[in-house]
């Protein structure tokens, strides 16, 4: 995985599956991530990047510190 910054969402949700979630469509407008019981929201699509703090936001609600992410 790329050093913990920007990065786009489809990368994000591939490392997130090498992680063990997998993905859910609800019916409403949130996509998320299932692990067990667990379920980790992740940000809807835009123009740009995920920028580093949403990705912290992220990745804290998954449970990954930094250092995980990058040895995804």
């Amino acid at each position: 995985m790329p050093p913990f910054g920007p990065i786009k969402r489809q990368e994000l949700i591939r490392a997130l599956r090498q992680a063990g979630y997998l993905r859910h469509y609800p019916g409403g407008n949130q996509e998320y991530l299932v692990k067990g019981a667990q379920k980790l929201h992740i940000p809807n699509p835009h123009g740009g990047d995920i920028g580093p703090h949403l990705l912290a936001r992220v990745l804290k609600q998954a449970g990954l510190t930094p250092e995980e992410w990058e040895r995804l």
